[in-house]
């Protein structure tokens, strides 16, 4: 019965949130995890924000509230992390000459695989008109260049590592202007491994 009533007054002290609180929960998520952004837009001193920002990510109810956010926006929105996982894998392990027939020719867009499809950032195009036959008689022609730019892989690389927990644990040390250290610091883990 003890355990229950523990558990209760738990919940209730998790859901107890001051406005700014919520609102720095919300900005976090919405500035891509910056908690000195958020702890601004929230609200809270900019001069001290920083130290804010770490001091609310550090509390058990903000903790929990942005989980419940994060767990609430990826299912309204019908994204999982394998689905991520699996996007970042096409780019990571594409290969722009799979874009080719030869050295030169392309394919034809049309040819191409969804998932090769879907590793093109950009295609631009250039005419360049030349003179091509002999100095005496020269022959104008347009030549038509075409660029394609592939999405970065190392990119896909490293956010494939971090999510799936390949990076090792890194160090962040916080420090005022004065160049002084304002708090203890930071062991960042890399992201757990889940069975989605």
């Amino acid at each position: 019965m003890i355990n229950n009533i523990e558990n209760i007054n738990e919940s209730v002290a998790l859901n107890k949130l001051t406005k700014k609180e919520q609102v720095f929960c919300y900005e976090y998520l919405a500035n891509g995890f910056n908690a000195t952004r958020a702890s601004i837009k929230a609200g809270y001193a900019e001069n001290s924000a920083t130290v804010t920002g770490s001091r609310l990510l550090r509390k058990a109810n903000i903790k929990s509230k942005i989980e419940q956010l994060q767990k609430n926006l990826s299912e309204t929105a019908g994204i999982s992390s394998l689905m991520i996982a699996k996007e970042h894998a096409k780019i990571a392990f594409s290969n722009v000459a799979k874009l080719h027939n030869t050295w030169i020719e392309r394919k034809e867009l049309e040819s191409l695989s969804e998932d090769e499809k879907s590793c093109i950032q950009e295609v631009s195009t250039k005419v360049i008109r030349i003179n091509s036959g002999t100095k005496d008689e020269p022959i104008p022609a347009d030549v038509e260049y075409v660029k394609i730019k592939t999405y970065d892989k190392q990119k896909s690389l490293d956010a494939l590592s971090s999510l799936l927990g390949f990076n090792a644990p890194s160090k962040t040390e916080i420090t005022g202007k004065d160049g002084e250290q304002l708090q203890q610091s930071i062991i960042i883990l890399p992201a757990k491994k889940t069975n989605e």
